[in-house]
């Protein structure tokens, strides 16, 4: 048992936390123009791809900054940032760090655990939906 087992739960909470609110930010940029940048100097198209994965970022970096629905909203954005980086980065480049899809892929794997393990003890879902012993 080492030193920091006893974080790991509340860690877990926090990956979740600070994940969301990046991925969010993403949302933000793309269909309120906040933070400005470059790339998504206008909104995109209403009900376009691009459209579709602002409202994602945005709705679902909502919900698992809350913890509410964690694992299917974190199961549905794990794939879609799969579908992201395969679809937006790999044509480009054979590397990630040469395509820019790093945080593509690494956002895929950290939702991908976190479906698969839930939002720790800080989410909405560990007070609304607790098991009952």
């Amino acid at each position: 048992m080492g030193f920091l087992d006893r974080f790991s739960a509340p860690l877990l909470s926090v990956l979740r936390i600070m994940s969301a609110l990046l991925f969010m930010a993403h949302g933000t940029s793309k269909l309120l123009g906040f933070p400005p940048t470059e790339m998504f100097a206008t909104a995109p198209e209403l009900g376009s791809f691009m459209w579709v994965a602002g409202v994602l970022e945005l709705v679902g970096g909502a919900l698992l900054a809350l913890g509410l629905f964690t694992r299917p909203v974190a199961f549905v954005l794990s794939g879609m940032m799969a579908i992201a980086y395969f679809i937006g980065h790999a044509p480009q480049a054979p590397y990630p760090v040469q395509n820019g899809g790093d945080a593509s892929i690494l956002f895929c794997f950290v939702f991908l655990y976190i479906a698969a393990t839930g939002g720790g003890p800080w989410s909405l879902d560990n007070v609304l939906f607790k098991k009952k012993p």
